[in-house]
C-alpha cells in the first residue's frame, strides 16, 4: 500500500495563537484516527463523536453517512468545483472548464490525502469505498453535465452532454485516484488532472462543434 496516513488535530491542544479546529475537522481528524485504529468496519459513529467531543447531532449536521469520513476532502473540492464551473457556465466557453478543474486542483491541500484512496487497505473499507466512490464520480458528472448544457443549449438528459460529462468525471477520478495512490514525492496534483483531462478533452470540444455546425454525433 502506498500513500501517508493523514495528519489529524483530534486531541490536540492548540498552541498559542492557532485557532481552534472546528467541530466538523475535529470529526474528520476522529474518524481518520479511529478508522486506522479500529478499522473502518470496526468504527462507530458513538465512537467517533466522543472522540471528537461533540454530539450525534453535530455529526449529522456534517455528514449523512460513516463514509462521508472517507471522502470529505474529495468533497470540499467538488464543492468548489460546482461553485467554479456554475461561475464559468455563465460567463465562459466551453473551452474554459478545463481551467476551473485545474484551479481547484491546484487548491487542494497535498497534505490532506482521501482516506479512501490511500488508506482503505488499513481501515478495511474496501467496499464501502467502492461503493461511495461511485457517489463522488456521480457528483463530478453532474457538475460538468450542468456546465455542457448550459454552454451549449442542449438539454441536461442529451446524449453528448451526459457522454461528454461521464467521460470527464471518469478521466479526472482516474488522476485523483492514481495521484493519492503514487506514495511520498508524488508530484503536485494538478499535473495529473492536466495529462488526464487532455486524454479526453479535445474529443469533447470537437463532438460539441460538430454538432452545432449540425453533424451527427
Amino acid at each position: 500500500m502506498t500513500g501517508t496516513i493523514v495528519q489529524t488535530r483530534a486531541g490536540r491542544s492548540g498552541g498559542a495563537g492557532r485557532p481552534k479546529a472546528s467541530s466538523r475537522q475535529m470529526i474528520e481528524d476522529a474518524a481518520a484516527e479511529l478508522f486506522i485504529e479500529h478499522t473502518y468496519a470496526g468504527t462507530t459513529i458513538d465512537q467517533i463523536t466522543t472522540r471528537a467531543g461533540v454530539s450525534r447531532a453535530t455529526f449529522f449536521n456534517y455528514f449523512s453517512a460513516k463514509s462521508d469520513l472517507l471522502w470529505f476532502e474529495v468533497d470540499r473540492a467538488i464543492d468548489s468545483l460546482r461553485d467554479a464551473a456554475a461561475a464559468a457556465s455563465a460567463s465562459g466557453t466551453l473551452d474554459s472548464l478545463p481551467g476551473v478543474i485545474h484551479a481547484v486542483a491546484a487548491d487542494f491541500d497535498d497534505l490532506r490525502l482521501p482516506l479512501a484512496l490511500t488508506q482503505s487497505d488499513v481501515m478495511g473499507a474496501a467496499d464501502d469505498v467502492a461503493q461511495s466512490g461511485l457517489l463522488r464520480v456521480a457528483a463530478q458528472a453532474s457538475v460538468y453535465a450542468d456546465f455542457f448544457a448550459a454552454r451549449s443549449a442542449r438539454p441536461r438528459g442529451d446524449l453528448l452532454v451526459r457522454t461528454a460529462a461521464n467521460a470527464l468525471a471518469g478521466a479526472v477520478s482516474a488522476a485523483w485516484t492514481t495521484w493519492a495512490r503514487a506514495g511520498i514525492g508524488r508530484s503536485p496534483l494538478a499535473g495529473y488532472i492536466a495529462e488526464s483531462v487532455s486524454v479526453v478533452y479535445p474529443g469533447i470540444t470537437t463532438a460539441f462543434h460538430d454538432a452545432r455546425r449540425g453533424n451527427q454525433v
